[in-house]
């Protein structure tokens, strides 16, 4: 998230400009900064450069910022500003500021053509600089259409015992077994009973490993939790390296995450008891959320739980002893994240325990309606994203476009948004398709806007056309509304429609009319378009019932 570094970059931007007699546009370079940390990646000041500039300008800028041509003029001044600014405080060195400052002379006198071109426009701004003039800066709710009941990575909640499982996809059972057969500890364990029989070794009685044995173990072959290693031999009945063993692979390390994770491990598997006895807890909220979670937010979640341990450290130190058992896949970035055998073993898990664990369809092998009802069900976006890719690879522009179009007709205003969303992935050889919708009222204006936007030709939305489109998008955002309706609020107080524009929507022939405008007058910030909306959803509700 952008938050945290921008709020900083802003705060000692007005303390720069105070101390040296500067006239500063925080607001303007606030936005910057924030469309460089969400579409552009960077994470700091330093970050910017020449080329940071011209994506901003040239072509964010005007995909998403409503804002007439003559305004140009104010963002080159305020980027002027940032980049005295990086260069005053080291931010930048000099010849990457001179180059910063050539390329906004460049840029200038492009800016305002960009800025007034309606075929850069990304959906939302087009709809609502149609209807009215008001800014539309962060239109982030209009452009999440998969993200349906999915948490974001870093935005995770706690799990919950009682809530249901998700489903989850599974790896192909053969890419299981390989993934299996390279995990170090089991290769680790049977080198271990494969060294204890060549040795002539025996446990104690008990079946434990004595205690000098495990320490010439450790130096013989190199491990560090050598006891482990063989209570996991004994328990999943593992035979020694090199010979074949008692059970197929996938059944023995379904033995080895239950040990793992149920078993009294005293800290051997990560190096704290305490994450010991935790672990079940953080790889079912692993498991939960399906995406990659940072390090803190498990960190966080642990103290939460009133786990103590010593802090980022303990962390990465676990995260290498998980890695190695085959917990969790490699850091990438500072996230945890469990590897596909993780997965499939935890759903063994939580069936023998008698839960429910659905598995996940494969959507790129369903048909148009199948993808679009996988995708409303809670899919995590980064599976759906994987889905949608393989599903548009499997068909060219023009049958992909037809298919999913079809499923759209007469379907709800989410159905209709995830297809037009994906259509809006297509190129230009997809336009046949699109332009039959033409004569389908519903899909008449996203159809408009796909073919504007491409540059061929199209007729103009009507006014009642861009009230019903409106009433659809907002509909599309419903979803996400409820799940989270404290940002859903923020997103509208940054870019909801206008209040002329609320006023009229109750005459829109649209079957969620009335949801979307009790939803805007229980979400509007601004009292008066807030109670405009509570009327028109009076009159919308009076007109259906008569």
């Amino acid at each position: 998230m952008s938050i945290e570094w921008v709020n900083r970059a802003i705060d000692d931007l007005r303390a720069w400009g105070r101390a040296h007699g500067v006239q500063v546009d925080a607001d303007e370079i606030r936005l910057l900064c924030d469309y460089a940390s969400d579409y552009l990646g960077a994470e700091k000041l330093g970050d910017f450069t020449s080329a940071t500039f011209e994506e901003l300008l040239l072509s964010i800028y005007p995909r998403k910022v409503i804002a007439p041509p003559e305004s140009a003029a104010e963002t080159i001044a305020a980027a002027r500003t940032l980049v005295d600014f990086l260069e005053s405080t080291g931010a930048v060195h000099g010849d990457a500021a001179a180059d910063m400052r050539t390329t906004l002379d460049r840029i200038e006198p492009e800016m305002p053509a960009a800025l007034a071109d309606t075929s850069r426009y990304g959906m939302a701004k087009s709809i609502f600089s149609a209807i009215g003039p008001e800014a539309l800066e962060n239109p982030e709710f209009l452009e999440r259409p998969l993200g349906i009941g999915a948490a974001a990575a870093g935005e995770a909640d706690e799990p919950s015992g009682d809530a249901p499982l998700p489903a989850v996809r599974l790896a192909p059972r053969p890419l299981l077994v390989k993934e299996v057969q390279g995990i170090p500890l089991l290769a680790d364990a049977r080198r271990l009973v494969e060294w204890m029989t060549a040795t002539g070794r025996t446990p104690t009685a008990r079946g434990r490993l004595r205690v000098e044995d495990a320490a010439e173990a450790s130096t013989a072959l190199g491990v560090t939790e050598p006891s482990l290693l063989w209570d996991l031999a004994v328990h999943v009945g593992l035979a020694p390296a090199g010979e074949r063993p008692d059970e197929e692979p996938l059944a023995s390390w379904a033995k080895t995450v239950a040990f793992l994770l149920q078993e009294d491990t005293g800290g051997r598997v990560t190096g704290d008891p305490a994450l010991d006895e935790a672990l079940y807890d953080v790889c079912d909220m692993l498991y939960r959320v399906q995406v990659p979670v940072p390090a803190h937010v498990v960190l966080d979640y642990l103290e939460e739980t009133g786990v103590r341990t010593r802090g980022e450290t303990d962390i990465d130190r676990a995260a290498a002893r998980l890695a190695y058992c085959g917990l969790l896949a490699e850091g990438d970035g500072g996230t945890l994240a469990l590897t596909p055998a993780a997965v499939w073993a935890l759903r063994e898990l939580y069936t023998a325990l008698g839960l429910d664990a659905p598995e996940a369809a494969d959507l790129a092998a369903a048909d148009a309606a199948e993808l679009i009802e996988g995708l409303m069900s809670g899919t995590p976006t980064e599976l759906a994203e994987q889905d949608i890719t393989g599903w548009l690879e499997r068909r060219a522009p023009a049958e992909a476009a037809a298919e999913l179009l079809a499923a759209a007709r007469g379907a709800s205003a989410v159905a209709r948004g995830i297809a037009v969303t994906i259509v809006d992935r297509l190129g230009a050889e997809a336009e046949p398709a699109v332009r039959e919708c033409l004569d389908d009222p519903e899909l008449r204006p996203h159809a408009i806007h796909w073919l504007s936007s491409r540059g061929l030709p199209a007729p103009a939305l009507t006014h009642e056309e861009l009230l019903w489109v409106s009433v659809d998008t907002l509909a599309l955002a419903m979803p996400a509304a409820r799940e989270d309706p404290e940002t859903f609020a923020e997103n509208m107080a940054a870019s909801g429609p206008p209040a002329h524009l609320i006023e009229e929507m109750w005459r829109v022939d649209h079957p969620d009319v009335v949801e979307v405008l009790e939803l805007l007058g229980r979400s509007l910030t601004d009292d008066h378009a807030a109670k405009v909306a509570r009327k028109a959803a009076f009159k919308a509700r009076s007109r259906s019932i008569g």
